[in-house]
């Protein structure tokens, strides 16, 4: 119970520290986020004016910071809560992330819509590169220096060193050619009068070459820490004395190797899940697909400070969250961890 009080309290004071950060990131960049959110030249000053006004980016960033040149020191406010800086942290404990400067929606509606595109397409993606990913490994480790082993070995340095959005696009390319798979989106316009089944069936159709980019890389992640974890095992001396007693193949790798491998391989999903939680920018861009990562694209072109912050808190609460679960699993797997903390 102490450890998992101590593990909450330094998670909370992570999330602290990255909201401080969070907020000042996108502030230093240079531009004007009034003109950056309308695309018109022939704006006037008055009508920038009125955007910065309604946005509050007229307010200082922090007593005596000025909004538009956050690297120099302005004027000193007679009132310090009327900053951007104190406004953003109340706004934040009434669950408000603002409204986007480019939609004019509030953000959590629109993190809210995209969060479970995002999440089909990385769970899909992540499903399959866990199940194929981790099973090679094992069996490479199994038969280790044979003929297998060499191959899955190969193949997995090759999809792990493959640019992401490269791949994307020769996916993209072959999947539109030779199969008539579509090149982006989620769903066939027109399509929303239609049965529910055939919706779904047209989005597994979208699905399809975006999960099958997703599972690549990180399949081949997967394979080579597996395959690298269990070979430390399987040459201990237990698993010598299984092999002895009879045990079948199956038996030693899940009944006795896959635990005690299983902590390097909890690390990288964990880690990996944390991160794809805030959108698979890359695939999503390729792809056109709707999610958070295409969002954070979008938003960084636009300087869209309340949407950026709102998907990169969700990033880091994402991957707070993860480092915790692996961390409670380590004690749960290994009893070494609980004596040592």
């Amino acid at each position: 119970m102490r450890t998992l009080l101590h593990k909450i309290t330094w998670a909370f004071f992570t999330v602290g520290i990255v909201l401080i950060f969070n907020f000042f990131l996108f502030r230093v960049l240079p531009g004007d986020p009034a003109r950056a959110g309308v695309k018109d030249p022939r704006m006037s000053p008055e009508a920038q004016a009125a955007i910065r006004a309604r946005f509050g980016l007229d307010r200082p960033i922090i007593n005596g910071i000025t909004a538009l040149h956050p690297l120099r020191f302005g004027n000193w406010t007679t009132n310090p809560l009327d900053t951007q800086f104190f406004l953003y942290f109340r706004n934040l404990i009434h669950g408000d992330l603002g409204i986007s400067y480019h939609t004019g929606r509030p953000v959590t509606h629109v993190l809210q819509e995209r969060l479970g595109n995002t999440i089909l397409l990385v769970g899909s993606g992540q499903l399959l590169a866990i199940l194929i990913g981790l099973s090679l490994g094992a069996l490479s480790a199994w038969k280790a220096g044979k003929t297998l082993d060499r191959a899955t070995f190969t193949l997995g340095l090759i999809g792990w060193s493959l640019p992401t959005f490269w791949l994307g696009i020769m996916l993209l390319f072959w999947g539109s050619t030779h199969f008539n798979l579509p090149v982006g989106g989620m769903q066939t316009p027109g399509l929303s009068r239609a049965s529910l089944w055939t919706q779904w069936a047209d989005i597994g159709h979208h699905l399809l070459l975006p999960t099958l980019a997703q599972a690549v890389v990180y399949l081949a992640q997967y394979l080579l820490i597996a395959r690298s974890a269990m070979l430390d095992t399987l040459s201990e001396d237990y698993i010598r004395t299984a092999r002895a007693k009879g045990l079948s193949a199956t038996r030693i790798l899940t009944h006795h190797a896959a635990r005690n491998a299983a902590l390097p391989i909890i690390t990288m999903v964990a880690l990996n899940l944390g991160f794809t939680v805030a959108g698979a920018i890359q695939i999503e861009t390729v792809f056109s697909w709707p999610g958070l990562g295409l969002a954070t694209f979008e938003a960084v072109m636009r300087r869209d400070y309340p949407l950026l912050q709102g998907t990169f808190l969700l990033l880091a609460i994402s991957v707070v969250l993860a480092n915790m679960v692996a961390d409670l699993l380590y004690t749960y797997l290994d009893p070494r961890v609980r004596t040592t903390s």
